[in-house]
């Protein structure tokens, strides 16, 4: 009965003319987003963050949201036309579906992943919708130590998930918790690294440093590399509607990548796309033809575009119910609620009910918008591929220098901006992940007090965190992230000598 109520909460407050306008701004710069090379959700959500200051924190999140789901349907139209993935889950999607454009059926392919996102969408967004209320009534028997540990957990998880080097990213999480105690302290008042500059009384601010490290640096990279525009598909693309034998074939790839994306969706550190991957894997396995993936076949456009896109639902929930973003997306959102004091986490229900099932039951209507916008508009997104970037990237750092100072008119939030983006930059040219940092940012600035109580509570005694039995699991779980990379390596090396000494 509760979750009636509840959705009734969420599409009254989702169908409100502002929120839908909002809705539908988000899925429409989503979707320009994910077909647009060279410039993903991250990034273009750090540069819409000012702009949501001024709205409502619902109408924010909303808005927010619509930009990384209609990513995940955007990327696949540059997969299938121009063999240049828009988005990194949209890789695999180039495998089987350039070689149908190719063939002369890029309208099936556009219309399955079109389809097959709608679905799994839509599927994943009912998982978040059952899912969320008892997570929420489990977490909400968590204190202080809990709340440590499970904070605790949840970085070095995205930290062991990195694609990169482990030392890489332990190195940029221990940055990012560095960042997070500049300002002063809230229990003392003690100023800490703030270099007498009195903007940085209250630490470093997260809008800057994340429109650096992702907008700037992402515009910097592409500079560099020299891109030209792409070659777009000649032929025409008529037929988007999948036939009875494309739907016979896709049926069961979307019902595989529908629940596998919902369940890897969930993990710290990009589980939309290892689940696209995976779901590839698994429907090449599950195939009467397998060597014909990658010539073309629409389960390999079906199975991956399902898989990114329940993915990309499921993500939502331990941001909203836990406190815990797992991409570096979801940090940057969690950080624009912040900016609107809403603290995600456990309590997020209770106390802003409307926000939490608005944005919840937005993702009902921003999927529909989104199916019709792919369907409809394939056209103007065609078009938009021809862009030339010399007119693209200076608007976008114009973009990045008004968002920064119109936070909070000041001077030192572009300076910062600018410098974190050619920290952003350094780093990505050096392989260094930017994810960790954001992540380990503003969980630090939530893990410092948790620790401080949790301490108080017990004397000063670090015993607390291991005599709560759901602080002490998530604990045992910390030390084998933390042992499990050392023994791995151990037993290889004595594998390898066994295998020379045999």
């Amino acid at each position: 009965m509760d979750i009636w109520h509840h959705l009734g909460l969420g599409f009254n407050v989702a169908f409100d003319l502002n929120n839908v306008v909002l809705c539908f701004v988000g899925c429409v710069f989503g979707t320009l987003v994910g077909v647009l090379p060279g410039l993903g959700p991250t990034a273009s959500i750090s540069l819409l963050l000012p702009a949501t200051f001024k709205m409502t924190p619902v109408g924010g999140i909303i808005m927010l949201a619509g930009i990384l789901y209609g990513a995940q349907y955007g990327g696949s139209t540059t997969s299938i036309l121009v063999n240049i993935p828009g988005e990194a889950t949209s890789v695999v999607t180039t495998f089987d579906g350039y070689q149908m454009a190719k063939q002369g059926r890029a309208g099936p392919a556009l219309g399955i992943a079109a389809f097959g996102s709608f679905i799994a969408g839509t599927l994943g967004i009912v998982g978040l919708t059952l899912v969320a209320p008892p997570l929420v009534r489990f977490a909400l028997r968590f204190g202080p130590p809990e709340y440590f540990s499970l904070m605790l957990l949840g970085m070095l998880m995205l930290i062991y998930l990195s694609r990169g080097s482990i030392i890489k990213a332990l190195m940029m999480g221990s940055f990012g918790f560095l960042l997070s105690t500049i300002g002063q302290e809230i229990f003392t008042g003690t100023l800490r690294y703030t270099m007498g500059i009195f903007e940085l009384y209250d630490g470093v601010g997260i809008v800057p440093v994340i429109m650096g490290l992702f907008g700037i640096s992402e515009v910097l990279v592409n500079l560099e590399s020299e891109l030209v525009r792409p070659d777009v598909i000649k032929e025409k693309i008529n037929a988007l509607f999948p036939t009875l034998q494309d739907w016979a074939a896709s049926a069961w790839p979307i019902a595989r990548g529908t629940v596998l994306g919902f369940f890897l969706g969930v993990l710290p550190g990009g589980g939309a796309l290892l689940a696209t991957f995976a779901s590839y894997a698994i429907e090449k396995k599950f195939s009467k033809y397998p060597e014909k993936f990658g010539k073309g076949v629409i389960e390999g456009v079906a199975g991956p575009e399902s898989a990114n896109n329940a993915a990309a639902q499921a993500s939502f929930i331990p941001m909203l119910t836990l406190g815990i973003p797992p991409t570096a997306t979801l940090a940057v959102m969690m950080g624009a609620l912040m900016i609107h004091n809403i603290i995600p986490g456990p309590l997020l229900m209770q106390k802003h009910p409307d926000l939490f099932w608005g944005v919840v039951c937005s993702m009902y209507i921003g999927n529909v918008m989104l199916l019709i916008l792919n369907l409809l508009l394939l056209g103007v997104w065609v078009r938009v591929l021809k862009v030339p970037y010399s007119i693209l990237f200076p608007l976008i750092l114009l973009v990045c220098l008004i968002g920064a100072y119109s936070a909070n008119g000041s001077m030192v939030d572009m300076i910062v901006m600018i410098l974190f983006g050619i920290i952003g930059y350094l780093l990505k040219k050096f392989k260094y992940e930017t994810a960790p940092v954001v992540l380990a940012m503003i969980l630090g600035g939530m893990m410092e007090p948790a620790l401080r109580r949790s301490l108080m509570m017990s004397n000063g005694r670090f015993s607390i965190f291991f005599t709560r039995p759901i602080s002490l699991s998530l604990m045992i779980a910390v030390v084998i992230l933390l042992v499990s990379p050392v023994v791995l390596r151990r037993i290889g090396k004595s594998q390898g000598l066994a295998a020379e000494k045999g």
